[in-house]
């Protein structure tokens, strides 16, 4: 496909309790990553007892090549929503992987190296819907990722939703993409290469949706 990043393996696992939407959103940027932007994407779950509470975890494997081994053993990126998940899946990092962490949940980092954003807060005072956390998660990875473009994951995340909400899940994916922008900061070092080779294929795109207007 074209302005695809290439990618040989990357690792994400979606981690917290049950009734934060861990597999929901696993599911979601699973199929945008696959459908919209044409990565091969191999999705593994688990889940504690279905009591709300219960942990949850949700892993991709991403690739522009076949994917020969599914399960997510040396993390690319960990996104942990508690702290439970935290303690546990943390050793999964690689070095040079990225964390990403629920602010107001992970009291207590492993590490003075992580990402963190107060997702479930912003849910409940910014868009009124503590069930829309997980979305404003999207939006945030939507803006980490270099190979994940805002357009298409917004649309695939619409699509996978009742019409009911979806205007309000589209508020709260914008506004996890521009807090992720504002608090993010630079790109991961880890991830500079990805990030200069999606810049250039963007700067590519440009002149030739140009020729077709």
């Amino acid at each position: 496909m074209k302005n695809q990043i290439d990618l040989q393996r990357f690792e994400i696992r979606f981690s917290g309790l049950g009734g934060q939407g861990i597999i929901t959103l696993g599911r979601v940027m699973g199929a945008g990553l696959a459908l919209g932007h044409g990565y091969n994407v191999t999705q593994t779950q688990s889940y504690g007892p279905e009591a709300r509470g219960g942990s949850s975890r949700c892993d991709l494997v991403i690739s522009t090549e076949r994917i020969s081994f599914p399960k997510a053993e040396n993390l690319d990126l960990l996104v942990a929503l508690s702290q439970e998940a935290c303690n546990t899946y943390y050793p999964y990092l690689k070095q040079g992987g990225v964390l990403v962490l629920e602010s107001d949940l992970v009291a207590q980092p492993p590490t003075n190296h992580y990402l963190a954003l107060p997702f479930t807060r912003m849910a409940k005072d910014k868009i009124g819907v503590p069930q829309a956390m997980n979305t404003i998660v999207l939006g945030a990875l939507s803006r980490l990722l270099p190979f994940a473009r805002q357009t298409v994951m917004r649309k695939s995340m619409e699509e996978a939703l009742p019409a009911k909400i979806r205007a309000v899940n589209v508020k709260a994916f914008n506004l996890g993409f521009r807090e992720a922008r504002k608090h993010f900061g630079e790109t991961p070092a880890a991830w500079e290469a990805m990030a200069a080779e999606a810049e250039k294929l963007e700067k590519k795109a440009k002149p030739a949706a140009q020729k077709k207007k």
